[in-house]
């Protein structure tokens, strides 16, 4: 085997948004933050024609007439975030969630670029499917969105998709998501597959007959509840069987939403013997542990589901190190009257696009836990298992960045949510730092409700657009 993983053969995926107006734009006096770009420090930055164009020490830009100019001093402006993992419910459940509000969603976090997960009805398992799905983003969603395919008909394990013509669709990457290939033969096969196909494989990873009918965390305190618990090994002996064999073909598999000590130490293992394999982890499992699920409150499950204080930490350091490589939020919309109900029969899931930025700032990088540079890259790469390109502030890339104010507190849920559904773990919740401004694709796709829009005239003084601090 191999010392180091091979370069990936990535072929191409489509991203749909709909169309709209390229931004003009000058951001005055931002801090602006691009590890990538080596950018840390206050600057002015010039967006024309939906690209950047300028970069500028603070008040030295003049903006072009007609072009918005944004009062950004004490605010940062990030590269925009990619979520590679969300549950955008379209087709068949749009009474949870749609390609609008979904991507309305992301933009209102921050994120510039969303991956939908397939497990809808029906399931994207043919290319007609995903090509009205295409279709349907290119004249509804706010960002650009792509979509997985599944890597199993039906989800059912038991026959593989058309991998290879979804592929030549655009079809980001394969993943059965929600349920785990649990037939080692039928993955095998995929990863077979895989060599023709090019896209990753996405998996969810879980022994169902360890789970079991589990509901939460194995642990004192599903013991304590009475509740039936899904052992962390569950996932990790699942994790060592697909590297392995990923390893014995030759293939490259994603691991979504890992949670457990024991899944970080295994993808560390593999990855130094020369295993092509990637992973992301939940802001959830980043800051919450089975302690929450005291409450019974169904917000609080998901799969898999919130683990113990060292699965955290494990998680806290997997990011640190790389092995989990970019943060994703697995945004799961479900309906208010199926939350409710008691939490062994209510569905397993969270949203998370409008809390991820926030619930990480607080959490992670205010306390000292992980530094602001570290958070920002690993949410801006999302799209690296994919082969999709990273935000970047840089002169001349596309416009595709946020705005945030780190000192705004706001309660989650206090006003709404931009999303259909109201399922969030952070409900309630005094989170510091609000993304206020998103452009993706060139574009404005979110504006906080505190923005005013003034445009800058000929042979006037540049106008300024005040950003709202410390609201909701």
């Amino acid at each position: 085997m191999n010392s180091a993983p091979k370069t990936p053969r990535f072929p191409r995926v489509t991203l749909c948004s709909r169309a709209a107006v390229p931004a003009e734009t000058l951001f005055r006096s931002a801090w602006l933050l691009d590890p990538r770009a080596d950018l840390n420090g206050p600057a002015d930055l010039l967006v024309s024609d939906g690209h950047v164009t300028e970069i500028g020490p603070p008040g030295s830009i003049d903006p072009p007439p007609g072009a918005e100019v944004v009062d950004a001093e004490g605010l940062h402006l990030f590269p925009g975030f990619v979520d590679p993992h969300v549950h955008l419910r379209t087709p068949g459940r749009e009474d949870e969630e749609d390609l609008e509000s979904g991507t309305r969603a992301a933009a209102a976090g921050g994120f510039c670029c969303v991956l939908a997960m397939p497990n809808t009805d029906p399931v994207v398992d043919g290319a007609p499917v995903l090509r009205a799905l295409q279709e349907r983003a290119a004249r509804e969603a706010l960002v650009p969105v792509g979509f997985l395919a599944s890597i199993t008909r039906g989800l059912a394990g038991a026959e593989l998709s058309e991998m290879v013509e979804l592929a030549a669709e655009g079809a980001a990457g394969f993943t059965d998501d929600g349920v785990p290939v649990a037939d080692a033969r039928r993955m095998r096969q995929a990863l077979q597959y895989q060599r023709l196909a090019g896209p990753v494989l996405a998996l969810h990873e879980e022994v169902p007959e360890l789970s079991g009918t589990g509901v939460m965390h194995e642990g004192a305190i599903s013991t304590l509840l009475g509740l039936a618990g899904i052992p962390s090994i569950s996932e990790s002996v699942a994790i060592e069987r697909d590297m392995a064999l990923a390893a014995y073909e030759d293939g490259r598999i994603h691991i979504l939403h890992v949670s457990a000590a024991e899944s970080v130490a295994a993808i560390e293992r593999g990855r130094a013997e020369g295993i092509n394999v990637t992973a992301e982890v939940t802001p959830h499992h980043l800051t919450l542990t089975d302690d929450a699920v005291r409450s019974v409150d169904p917000r609080f499950k998901m799969n898999p589901p919130l683990r113990s204080e060292r699965d955290r930490q494990a998680l806290i350091e997997g990011l640190r190190s790389g092995v989990l490589g970019c943060i994703a939020t697995d945004h799961a919309p479900h309906s208010r009257e199926e939350k409710e109900e008691p939490f062994e029969r209510a569905p397993m899931g969270v949203t998370g696009l409008e809390t991820a930025f926030a619930a990480l700032h607080t959490e992670l990088v205010a306390p000292g836990v992980i530094e602001l540079p570290l958070l920002v890259e690993r949410m801006t790469a999302g799209g690296l298992p994919y082969g999709l390109p990273t935000p970047t502030l840089a002169k001349g890339a596309r416009a595709d960045l946020c705005l945030a104010d780190l000192e705004a507190e706001w309660t989650v849920g206090e006003s709404g949510y931009e999303s259909r559904s109201e399922n969030s773990c952070f409900a309630g919740r005094r989170l510091r730092g609000r993304v206020l401004m998103t452009l993706a694709a060139g574009s404005v796709a979110w504006r906080e409700r505190g923005f005013a829009i003034r445009l800058a005239e000929e042979d006037d003084q540049p106008a300024r657009v005040a950003a709202r601090k410390g609201t909701a």
